[in-house]
């Protein structure tokens, strides 16, 4: 550590006494730790889809709540506003929050220095067969220097790591200049919702750090996400009949009209990905992918319907305005439209495009404090990670675009997130904590 000193009204106080007494107590409450992501993990927060009742969401946020209350944190736990379809491009369905409260806490500074948001999701995916894990996924279990359970790194290890180094800065009498607001939301895993209320409430801070399972690396860029819904209209009839003319009343086969809806998409893709706006230094190109597709509905009928679902991802550098793709919307359905217009039943018989989701994207500039900070800190125990991106999406986004610069930045395992015997190092872990800590000491200004 440093041996910088720091004016405290007055008294000089020597940062690395303060940081080593920090990281002392973090390491020394391991055990605090673990058994913290262990109640964490019971809590069974699984990922829901619309329509679908709350789990024990309310019953975690209590518990965190009143770990952060005993700080003398500012608490706030409330059930967001239902979205109503069209609200919003990220949730354009009816989508409530009925007992699946968020959470906002400011633990106030001394004063005079910056804020930092500490923000993780308490959703997780849904465990599969049980049968594929060696030990129940909500009874977390330490085996061989992991720790084992749903959620483990994606990511209430994490939220357990905040809440364990706001403990050990008050256990060791430090108190920062700056706010720390620590923000734990549902619904990263499905759609972004709980994210966007939380960030709605005004949430603002100087920098912020999400806790996703980095790896230690710096994710300060992500893609954005969309998914739309292309309805191609057919006609019915007997499979093993022959069939007159559609002009005639003949029947019309859906999923032989996908063909150039097919070549569309795929000419779409090639364009973006050899375009200059297609291109950026930590992610990947633009894409767009089909993933689901339903037709017919009996085996010698032809079908009067496809339905095929895609999911395409675009680059910061073409959010609109508003802080959406509306210029990568426009171009898809264009390109659909005029692929559909060349076929002579698609041009008398129009698609259907629909999208039925959307998460933006967002970068923190790769000079910005906050990154560096995290990479420095990151390094300084032994972790040399990389300024990197997500080409997926993550909730940091939606802070950076209401404000807040905020970036992933959290210990490893991500190999094993979303499988069974989803695993965190102890140690990367401790290490987390040991690394925030230290941001906040040298973000938001300790004093002692």
């Amino acid at each position: 550590m440093t041996g910088r000193m720091i004016d405290q009204g007055g008294l000089m106080t020597d940062t690395a006494s303060v940081e080593d007494r920090v990281l002392g107590r973090i390491r020394a409450g391991r055990d605090d730790l673990v058994r913290l992501l262990t109640e964490l993990i019971a809590c069974d927060t699984t990922a829901r889809g619309p329509g679908e009742p709350a789990r024990d969401e309310a019953k975690l946020q209590d518990l965190v709540a009143g770990r952060l209350r005993a700080l003398g944190a500012d608490v706030d736990v409330w059930e967001p506003e239902a979205f109503v379809a069209g609200e919003s491009p990220v949730i354009p369905y009816d989508y409530d929050f009925e007992g699946r409260p968020q959470l906002l806490a400011r633990l106030a500074g001394s004063g005079g220095g910056r804020s930092l948001l500490l923000n993780g999701h308490i959703d997780a995916v849904p465990c599969g067969d049980l049968a594929r894990w060696d030990s129940h996924p909500l009874a977390a279990e330490v085996r061989d220097g992991y720790l084992y359970g749903r959620g483990a790194n994606d990511m209430k290890g994490s939220i357990a790591a905040f809440v364990h180094v706001l403990e050990c800065l008050r256990a060791e009498g430090v108190r920062l200049r700056g706010d720390v607001l620590v923000a734990a939301n549902t619904d990263e895993e499905t759609n972004g919702a709980g994210g966007l209320r939380v960030a709605e409430r005004g949430v603002k801070a100087d920098a912020g750090i999400c806790g996703e399972p980095t790896g230690f690396d710096v994710w300060a860029a992500c893609r954005g996400t969309m998914n739309v819904r292309i309805g191609v209209p057919g006609r019915t009839g007997h499979a093993e009949m022959p069939q007159a003319s559609w002009r005639d009343g003949g029947a019309v086969n859906a999923i032989e009209k996908l063909e150039p809806i097919l070549a569309a998409i795929r000419s779409l893709r090639e364009d973006w990905r050899s375009r200059a706006d297609g291109r950026h230094p930590l992610l990947a190109p633009p894409d767009i992918v089909p993933t689901i597709l339903r037709a017919g509905e009996w085996m010698v009928t032809y079908p009067d319907s496809a339905v095929l679902t895609c999911d395409a991802q675009y680059l910061p550098a073409r959010v609109d305005p508003a802080g959406y793709g509306k210029e990568v919307r426009e171009e898809i359905v264009a390109r659909l439209n005029a692929a559909a217009a060349a076929d002579p039943w698609l041009a008398e018989h129009p698609l259907s495009i629909e999208f039925v989701a959307e998460t933006a994207p967002a970068e923190v500039p790769g000079d910005h404090e906050i990154v560096r900070l995290a990479l420095q800190t990151g390094a300084e125990l032994g972790h040399e990670g990389r300024h990197s991106a997500l080409d997926s999406w993550h909730d940091a986004a939606t802070f950076t675009r209401f404000g807040t610069p905020t970036v992933s930045f959290g210990p490893g395992g991500f190999e094993t997130a979303h499988r069974e015997n989803e695993r965190v190092p102890v140690q990367d872990l401790v290490d987390h904590a040991c690394a925030v800590a230290l941001i906040a000491l040298r973000f938001c200004g300790g004093a002692s």
